[in-house]
């Protein structure tokens, strides 16, 4: 869902990151950092995480915006992203989280993905990021990326988080878990939809 062209710019100096998973909110600062001065996570304000009831990661990134704009009366962002599997009929998709369960045990989910793959040939998989950018008044503004690649087994690398030691995106020899943070921004789904929330919302 892209922000039509006279998309609200930001222009606070204080962020809320709508997020409590330590890897997503490093990986938000990087990608952010030239362009918010400050940048919180909503763990540290004690927000809680409102429940995910949307059914697509656009509508899951705006509620949690919105829900963390309005009880800290600040800019909030959010970001919904997963891995979708079309061999498994785009799951885990908007459940990506939910396979680790709630101790968040990825190595888990990434076993239960390769057990339900068990006969199929088919290995592409797409990781989507939805971002949302929500002010305290409910308006919002969301984008969406994608990275396309296929998954590989069993798991390689010890970085990043997530489903990232088992996908391998297009055009490169070292899954997520592989890469350098700085490559990896380079070339993620994320960074896909960041490029376009900061052209449309943060840059000059």
């Amino acid at each position: 869902m892209p922000s039509h062209p006279a998309a609200r710019r930001f222009s606070g100096e204080r962020l809320v990151i709508a997020t409590h998973n330590a890897g997503k909110l490093r990986e938000i600062g990087d990608l952010l950092r030239p362009y918010a001065a400050e940048m919180i996570g909503a763990g540290a304000l004690g927000l809680p995480e409102p429940e995910e009831t949307g059914t697509s990661f656009v509508a899951n990134a705006e509620l949690k915006a919105r829900a963390a704009a309005r009880a800290n009366g600040m800019p909030a962002l959010a970001d919904d992203s997963g891995l979708v599997v079309p061999a498994l009929g785009g799951a885990p998709g908007i459940y990506s989280a939910r396979w680790a369960g709630p101790g968040r045990d990825f190595a888990a989910a990434m076993a239960r993905v390769e057990a339900e793959l068990a006969g199929k040939a088919d290995r592409r998989a797409h990781f989507v990021c939805a971002l949302s950018l929500a002010w305290p008044d409910g308006h919002v503004e969301s984008v969406e990326g994608r990275a396309e690649g296929r998954l590989v087994f069993p798991p390689r690398g010890d970085k990043g988080f997530g489903y990232d030691p088992i996908f391998l995106p297009a055009g490169h020899d070292l899954t997520y878990g592989e890469m350098e943070p700085a490559v990896k921004h380079a070339i993620s789904h994320r960074a896909a939809a960041f490029r376009k929330l900061i052209a449309a919302c943060f840059a000059p």
